[in-house]
């Protein structure tokens, strides 16, 4: 558990350590620590890595090309590989209260039931919720692992993000545990958060959609709820998220192709509205030029291979 002391906001940045950061990531770093030092705050880092699990090499790799940039942190670096005891005993408690229940739906099953007339895209439609005594030992029986799920009872959640707007969804019943024993994102998060004292969450638009699960988990466990801030993804030509598959997309590639740290905080800066008068820009440039207003509303799409240094 990470405590901080901080009078301003805390927030945090929180990638999986499954290799290299892109510039898509190291954005969103920029983006999260541009915020949180503006208003005074704290920027946590934490690593995603319950299903990478342990992996000192990318998160050594991680850390380096976010230093290198200029990104700080504060408070210890909290790991979720290293809180499955806490993860657990909140389940337990949840269990405890009447509030959880034993799917042991695939997902072949789920798709096909939300796909069915009158199904919502992507939601669980309760199928476990009720099964008899009987019918949970046949499926255990055969071999069944079952995902742990929260009784959600279709509650509707609303909140306004302060980039993106209002956003409102249907919350289904959502996994907290999966059948291998790990805790699901959605619920790993809203602990982390919560224990970190995180309070601000800045984060790419793509998981907008999951935020009113995290919310409405918040509730139920009494945690107070953060400031959310969507920021608009890094597209390659072909519209989808950048990766590897684009070409060159990490600070490495960019170093070897003959930039330095100050001309890619350059690229980056330019990219989220500051204006870059030259090559190089440092870190306190960008704060103090900073604005989330300036933000550009639409996705940054990116040719890597076209950078040109």
């Amino acid at each position: 558990m990470t405590s901080t002391s901080s009078q301003g906001p805390v927030g945090r940045f929180a990638p999986s350590p499954s290799g290299s950061l892109h510039l898509g990531n190291l954005r969103t770093a920029l983006l999260a620590w541009c915020v949180a030092k503006g208003r005074g705050g704290q920027l946590l880092l934490r690593m995603e890595d319950l299903t990478t699990g342990a992996a000192p090499l990318a998160e050594a790799e991680q850390i380096a090309d976010l230093a290198l940039l200029g990104i700080e942190f504060d408070g210890q670096m909290l790991r979720q590989s290293e809180r499955s005891q806490r993860y657990d005993s909140v389940i337990a408690e949840l269990t405890r209260q009447g509030l959880t229940y034993e799917c042991y739906c695939t997902r072949k099953e789920i798709a096909e039931a939300s796909a069915a007339p009158h199904g919502r895209v992507n939601a669980y439609p309760g199928t476990c919720r009720d099964l008899s005594v009987s019918a949970r030992e046949q499926l255990h029986s055969a071999g069944r692992r079952p995902a742990i799920r929260i009784k959600a009872a279709s509650s509707v959640v609303t909140f306004v993000d302060e980039f993106a707007g209002e956003h409102s969804a249907v919350v289904d019943d959502f996994v907290l545990q999966r059948g291998d024993g790990l805790a699901a994102y959605n619920f790993a998060v809203v602990i982390d958060d919560a224990d970190s004292g995180v309070d601000q969450v800045v984060r790419g638009d793509d998981l907008i959609e999951s935020t009113s699960r995290q919310i409405l988990l918040q509730q139920m466990l009494g945690f107070p709820r953060p400031t959310y801030i969507h920021v608009p993804l890094v597209l390659g030509t072909d519209g989808q998220r950048l990766s590897k598959r684009h070409g060159s997309v990490g600070l490495g590639d960019q170093l070897r192709n003959g930039a330095d740290p100050g001309r890619v905080r350059g690229l980056l800066a330019a990219s989220i509205g500051i204006p870059v008068e030259e090559e190089t820009i440092e870190m306190h440039e960008i704060l103090r030029a900073f604005d989330l207003d300036m933000v550009p509303r639409e996705a940054w799409i990116l040719d890597p291979n076209s950078i040109k240094w």
